[in-house]
Parts: C-alpha cells; structure tokens; sequence
C-alpha cells in the first residue's frame, strides 16, 4: 500500500461518482422483460430490482449517480422520476439518466458495458461535477453492500482498479468473471465465462468470481476506454475489453464481498454474504422468496441501511373470511398493500401490491406480482404470476409439468411463468372451469 497522508473516506465519497448499469435485455427472463427492463423488475413486495444498487449508494454515503439506460428503458425512468428525484442539485447530488443517443459519428446503441461508459465520457468529464473515482455497479443485483468501504480499500491499495468479487460453486462460474488472485490481492489472471473455472487453493468445489462492481480511478478509467476503443476491433464490456487490460498492467486488486457486507443475521459458519443476480426465470422466483423466509438472509426491514423507493399509497392489506364464512392461512408471506386475501391457503409467498386472492385458493412458493387477481379455487405451486394476471376460476399451476408447458413457460427447474397473454391464449383452448364445492 502507499505512504502517505490519509485523506478520510467523507472526502473520497464526495469526490466519487457512481455509474448504474441498467441498459441490458435480460433474454433469460423471457417474457418478463419484454416490456421493461430487467432493473425495472418488481421485487420483493414493493421495490425494483435497481432500488438495491441506489439504496447503497445513497447509504454508502454516495449522492452522486449516473444511470445508464437502452433498453426498454420507459419504466425505468418513470420509477427514477418519481422515485429518486428528492437529490439537491446545487450541492452536485444527482440521479441522473444516461440514456443511449444518437452521435454524429457513432451508431448511438450501446454495444456492452464498456462502450456505454465510453459514450458518455464527455458528460462524464464535465468539470460542473468533478470527481476522481468511479464506481461501476449492475442495476439487476441484490445485495446490501456498502461501497464506502470497498471505495476506502481501493484507494489504499492504490491499483487504479479493484473489483468487488464473491465465492460461488464452480457450475455458476462458467457464466461470470472468474479470478486468480495473490496473496496480496493483486489480480493475477481474469477469464470471462470459462468452460473450465479455475477453483479456489483452499475450495476445490468453489470459484472466486467478479461481482460486476468495479471501483477506477477516474483518470484510469478513461485512459483505458480511449486505448481499448481505438486498438480494439470489438470494443464492448468490462469483462472482455477492460479488465484484462489492468491484470496485464497489474493494476486489478480484488475486494472480498464479505468485508463490506451489509447484514444485522449473523451469518452461520463458513456460509456466504447475501448475493443474488435475477438474469433467469429461476433466480428471480428464488431471490423473491428469499425474503419471505423466518429469518431471511437479506433483512429488507433494517432501518439503519433501508431500501429506499417509490411509494405507491395505498390501503393497508386485508384478510376476509371465504364464501362459507371459514378463515383462510397464511403462513411465511409477504403481503403489500392494497391486497385483499379472502379464506384462503397461502405459505411462503410473496404478494405485491393490489393482489386479490378469492375463496378456496391454495398457492404455495408463488410470486404474485402487482394487480393479479387470483378466481376462486386456483392451485397454484412454484410460479410467478406476472403483473396484471387475471386468473380464471379452478385453474391449476405447477402440478402438472405437461400441462404447464402447454400453456405457460416452464423452467427447467420446474417454476412456472404465468402472463397476461399466456392466459389469452390458454383461453381460447381451454373452456372455463368452475370453482370446486366448498367442503
């Protein structure tokens, strides 16, 4: 580490500006995206997935954010607008939209991580808000990280680059960034998405692996974009054109996840910090439900590090005897407001805003996402139910793998995704089906 005076971390946050990246399609979530994107996904009851990564930066002391935006970015922005809009200018706080536009010499759409960076330079070098560190964060992760300590390692080990990373089971290390690292920290090899990951000295069955989260010194930062963007004949992501660049430089340090962890659940021996990326059907439904455990390992109630977002005002949630005048059960549920839950069963789901739930249900590991309207008699297991979703009367999900694929998107894992335009077309294929008899 270098000598020298210590400048005190309220100071390096002041002179920080935080890059969010939430332009990509999310493919692998399939019909979930293709009117948002995958930032702008509901999660956990009431939030975006974005919320985590702004909700850390504003607790990590960091008030000054870029987010940069393409894809099917209309949802997202309104969320930003009326949702993160309470910064004071005057004093350089922002949350500001970095949307792809078109330049006089270059296509406009960005083509990765890298190239969206690139493209915003000139804003970015703006002396009307000057800055010397960078830090790059995914829009679509969740996680409590607080980035003022991953911000304090960075510039004492003074690399020019460091990069947040995590311990994960070799199958799941083939679709990151895996990492070789010295004793030092100093990042000794960096293979993107590799068939075969190197794993962990100490793990075999484990991989060490980049979390997306990068902290540069700025002048670093676009030193490197400029060179890769003029020598590279594919000049797109962090990943592929970036970071190997400062490994060969031995610029790149690694950051343990755990050290800037942010959690109030003592983790039990050896198990890892909360993180979760929502890039499939399956990661998405499981991350949801994380929240709706006992003792979840993400505590979205802690007021000491909140999840700041845009608050829909609505009346407090309801639970109303069925038709036959009996109580219904829910257990280890996440209810919003605006819900209205009549005699029904309904264990280890989460129920966003303005869901109604009709007599005699039966839903177990079901994710109902904003305005779904549950008929009378539906079985529901293991599915995502997407916004909007009216379902008819006696329908059944998750029983019956044939059946579900014929109608709906069924993962590989066997979750169920249900849409507005899936029940369309079940529907002219299937006549309607009447409630069973109450008992």
């Amino acid at each position: 580490m270098p000598e020298g005076p210590r400048v005190t971390t309220h100071h390096l946050l002041r002179r920080t500006i935080a890059l969010v990246l939430a332009a990509g399609r999310g493919n692998r979530l399939g019909p979930l995206t293709e009117h948002q994107a995958k930032p702008a996904l509901p999660f956990g009851g009431k939030f975006r997935v974005i919320d985590f990564a702004l909700s850390n930066c504003l607790n990590s002391g960091i008030r000054r954010i870029g987010v940069i935006t393409q894809y099917k970015s209309q949802t997202l922005v309104q969320h930003l607008q009326r949702g993160w809009s309470f910064l004071r200018s005057e004093l350089h706080e922002m949350v500001e939209v970095l949307p792809a536009q078109q330049r006089t010499d270059e296509g406009g759409w960005y083509s990765g991580t890298a190239d969206a960076i690139f493209q915003n330079l000139d804003i970015l070098q703006d002396t009307q808000a000057p800055h010397d560190y960078v830090i790059v964060l995914p829009g679509d992760h969740v996680a409590k990280m607080d980035y003022s300590i991953l911000l304090r390692e960075h510039v004492d080990y003074g690399g020019g680059c460091t990069v947040a990373c995590a311990e994960v089971p070799l199958a799941q290390a083939r679709s990151l960034g895996v990492l070789s690292v010295a004793q030092d920290r100093r990042v000794t090899a960096f293979d993107e998405k590799p068939a075969q990951p190197a794993p962990l000295p100490h793990r075999s069955d484990m991989a060490l692996v980049s979390m997306g989260i990068y902290v540069f010194d700025a002048r670093y930062l676009y030193e490197l974009l400029e060179t890769a963007h003029a020598e590279a004949v594919s000049f797109q992501d962090f990943g592929q054109d970036i970071l190997p660049r400062a490994v060969a430089a031995g610029r790149l340090f690694a950051h343990p996840f755990a050290l800037s962890s942010v959690s109030r659940v003592p983790r039990a021996l050896g198990e890892a910090p909360y993180w979760r990326t929502v890039s499939t059907i399956d990661e998405y439904w499981a991350a949801n439900l994380d929240l709706a455990a006992v003792i979840p390992k993400l505590d979205i109630y802690d007021t000491d590090w909140p999840v700041w977002t845009d608050q829909q005002q609505l009346p407090p949630a309801k639970f109303v005897m069925d038709l036959d005048g009996d109580n219904g059960v829910v257990v280890n549920t996440i209810v919003s407001g605006g819900c209205i839950v009549a005699g029904s069963m309904v264990k280890d789901c989460v129920l966003f805003s303005n869901v109604r739930i009709e007599s005699f249900c039966d839903l177990l590991e079901v994710v109902l996402l904003p305005d779904v309207q549950v008929g009378a008699g539906c079985r529901l297991r293991r599915a995502v139910i997407d916004s909007g979703c009216v379902l008819p009367a006696g329908l059944s999900v998750g029983d019956d793998p044939q059946e579900d694929a014929l109608h709906f998107e069924r993962s590989t894992a066997g979750v169920v995704l249900v849409t507005r335009e899936a029940l369309a077309r079940r529907a002219l294929r299937v006549p309607a089906v009447a409630p069973p008899a109450a008992a």
